[in-house]
């Protein structure tokens, strides 16, 4: 065996060994169990204090209440857009002229008083979906991903159906190729 390959098979058994775990024993006759911290909130970590002695504030844009809750809305099958025409046509044009990108809190509001949520979100729906059960649908998502991700309480979600998507109809933006 030439020296590369042995250096190389050296290497491979350390490698090896290392992604077992066996590093410890230096003889590798056991594989060592990495061990789980103890993270349980009666043993802090030493000079971290707790989050109930912790002093400081903690603030959420709307902004982000707003495109945590536009991505739970498309989420949904039979969302095909979000905004109402005004905005859609907005984009639309700023799309064709190439100036900026869809934003991505379009068509949601969100107004946050004392750690509670309020979410206004104007939706298009897909011909052949029953409107009812997406806007359901879409309510229920919206609450329980903000409530999730962000830890707020979710006290109101608006479900605004501005139009509805027709077969065949491209989305703003998605023109066929020219021929």
């Amino acid at each position: 065996m030439s020296e590369t390959a042995a250096v190389e098979e050296r290497v491979e058994d350390q490698t090896d060994a290392y992604a077992e775990g066996s590093l410890d024993d230096p003889a590798g006759v056991e594989a060592a169990v990495p061990a789980e911290p103890d993270l349980s909130p009666e043993t802090p970590r030493p000079g971290t204090p707790a989050a109930d002695v912790l002093k400081g504030r903690i603030k959420v844009a709307d902004e982000v209440v707003e495109k945590v809750a536009a991505l739970a809305a498309l989420e949904i099958p039979g969302v095909a857009d979000l905004g109402g025409d005004l905005e859609r046509a907005f984009e639309s044009v700023r799309d064709r002229i190439g100036v900026g990108s869809k934003r991505a809190t379009q068509g949601v509001q969100a107004s946050i008083q004392d750690r509670q949520v309020s979410v206004d979100v104007t939706i298009v729906i897909v011909y052949g979906h029953v409107v009812m059960d997406v806007a359901t649908e879409v309510k229920v998502n919206v609450a329980r991903s903000v409530s999730r991700m962000l830890g707020m309480r979710v006290v109101e979600v608006n479900v605004n159906v501005d139009d509805v998507r027709l077969p065949g109809q491209d989305a703003p933006g998605e023109d066929a190729p020219a021929a």
